[in-house]
């Protein structure tokens, strides 16, 4: 399913005056093709995720549109899913209920919505899972079930605003081979809000760099590699310092907060040559050097708990 977003423009009222407008978006059109895995990366501020809500059908642009296989957006609908970076899931309900609850309310038959969770629970490695309450699981198990989630009720296109923002970095990197894995068993159309560089190349077919300039696209890059993704490879780091490029000038020195710093200091790491592969994050946290012992200690035990589920990898 294609993704047409054409000339759209979004303004938000002003913190404390709405009669003073923010214009966020100016005029942003790009295509994503049927099948296609496109990432938006850029600095804070410049309309990522308000892009993304609007092709959700979240919101509504104050002019232009965006079009899903020729068809206007005007609402969420169940061709489209949407997986939050704080996992979104429903603490009283178990797993299994938690994936199951969109296809109960599309009224999914019983032996369906049991039929795809087994198969769900199948390709994430998380068969002995569907019993357990969400607060029993790690962080990245979360966010597994959550992607589940969003695909339990098979769309036609899948948007994720920052799905592995909230875990560290070896549970990221885990992650991202669990990701790449389901998802290139459903080939569903998807859309990912990053500001992980390494992250965008690992699955994008394309990489879409936004600008603060009111989201001004300043490259569209197709990721030309073979999958899996082999991130010691000469031509990954090419795109590397390509997308480091772009981003250095989108930045243009002005760091606004948190996810600033963190693409400085993975812009930093690549003009270095530090090595982005080892247990050091290129957001810049060492939390298995210097974060307290307890903190420590959980930290490893999670990352153990999900070894052990997905050992056959």
């Amino acid at each position: 399913m294609s993704i047409s977003v054409q000339g759209i423009t979004k303004t938000f009222s002003a913190k404390g005056n709405k009669k003073e407008k923010k214009l966020v978006l100016k005029d942003i059109s790009f295509e994503v093709h049927d099948g296609e895995f496109v990432s938006l990366v850029g600095p804070s501020g410049c309309g990522k995720t308000t892009t993304l809500t609007i092709i959700a059908g979240f919101q509504k642009p104050d002019s232009g549109q965006v079009l899903v296989n020729g068809k206007p957006v005007t609402k969420p609908g169940p061709d489209r899913a949407f997986v939050f970076q704080n996992y979104a899931l429903l603490p009283w309900l178990k797993v299994g209920d938690n994936i199951m609850y969109p296809m109960k309310k599309q009224g999914v038959p019983k032996a369906e919505r049991e039929r795809r969770l087994k198969e769900l629970l199948s390709i994430a490695q998380m068969e002995g899972s569907a019993n357990s309450y969400i607060y029993e699981l790690s962080g990245g198990m979360k966010q597994r079930v959550a992607i589940l989630r969003g695909l339990a009720c098979d769309p036609e296109i899948l948007l994720m605003d920052e799905p592995l923002g909230a875990v560290d970095f070896q549970m990221r990197k885990l992650l991202q081979i669990q990701m790449e894995a389901m998802l290139q068993q459903r080939k569903v159309t998807t859309m990912m809000v990053t500001h992980d560089v390494d992250e965008a190349i690992y699955f994008s077919d394309r990489v879409v760099v936004m600008s603060r300039d009111h989201g001004r696209i300043m490259a569209d890059v197709k990721i030309d590699l073979p999958r899996p993704r082999d991130r010691t490879s000469e031509r990954y780091h090419e795109y590397m310092d390509q997308l480091t490029e772009v981003l250095k000038n989108a930045l243009n020195g002005e760091v606004f907060n948190d996810e600033d710093k963190d693409l400085m200091k993975f812009i930093e790491n690549v003009e270095t040559g530090a090595d982005l592969t080892e247990g050091r994050s290129i957001l810049g946290t060492e939390k298995e050097t210097s974060a307290p012992k307890k903190e420590r200690r959980n930290f490893l035990r999670k990352t153990r708990q999900c070894h052990d589920l997905d050992d056959k990898l």
